[in-house]
């Protein structure tokens, strides 16, 4: 097995582990780790586009999460769904979220109302769905569709089908890891190649317009990119 590189659909559901994938990008230590840099630009940006960037919507729709929910935490009510019976499952137990819920509530003014927050998300996700979505007010899919594609093609094929669950004007959030071929999650996983330019002919094509585009250095991502667009 050592060496080899899986796709998403080739023994995912076999090889793929929730609890190594939230260990390896999400412990959120007070080390100055790679991975803590790609959840902090995440955080950061999210909860910027939700609350002075416009973004705002009262159901946000997020697609193919993995077993982590920092993502959700600077949303509103929520439906949430992914391919993976064993990320739904994960997101269910006891995984300790608490650093990144005190950084969330740190950027909103007080970091002490991270319980407050625990609460709010529990009641907040009104529905956790094995990718099979109803239509959106806002989508939000992050690092996901780069390693659900086989290629190019199926991406642009993928970001259509995503931009066709918004309403006119509604918006859709996508970050992309650029410059990467694959993901490490004890064993590694493939990741189509992508470029800026790619992601947002991309969306492009899909019928959305482009708002902002937020771009960063990362050392476990070489490029990564928070895009946010509009659909037509």
């Amino acid at each position: 097995m050592e060496g080899r590189l899986y796709a998403e659909g080739e023994n995912y559901k076999k090889e793929f582990n929730p609890k190594d994938y939230q260990v390896t990008y999400y412990a959120f230590d007070s080390g100055a780790t790679a991975e803590n840099e790609i959840l902090k630009f995440n955080l950061e940006n999210l909860f910027q586009m939700f609350t002075a960037g416009g973004v705002g919507s009262n159901v946000l729709t997020d697609i193919s999460i993995g077993p982590t929910i920092y993502q959700l935490l600077s949303a509103c009510e929520i439906i949430t769904s992914d391919h993976g019976e064993q990320n739904l499952r994960e997101l269910g137990k006891c995984y300790d979220w608490c650093p990144t819920m005190q950084y969330v509530c740190e950027l909103e003014g007080n970091r002490n109302r991270w319980q407050e927050k625990e609460a709010w998300l529990q009641k907040s996700v009104k529905r956790l769905l094995k990718c099979d979505v109803p239509p959106a007010n806002c989508v939000l899919t992050l690092l996901t569709l780069e390693g659900a594609c086989p290629s190019i093609d199926a991406y642009r094929v993928a970001m259509r089908g995503l931009v066709s669950l918004l309403k006119p004007g509604r918006h859709l959030a996508t970050m992309a890891a650029l410059h990467v071929k694959h993901y490490l999650v004890g064993l590694q996983f493939f990741g189509i190649y992508l470029k800026k330019k790619m992601v947002e002919a991309a969306l492009q094509e899909a019928g959305c317009q482009m708002l902002g585009v937020t771009t960063t250095p990362l050392a476990a991502l070489k490029l990564a990119a928070l895009m946010r667009a509009s659909a037509l």
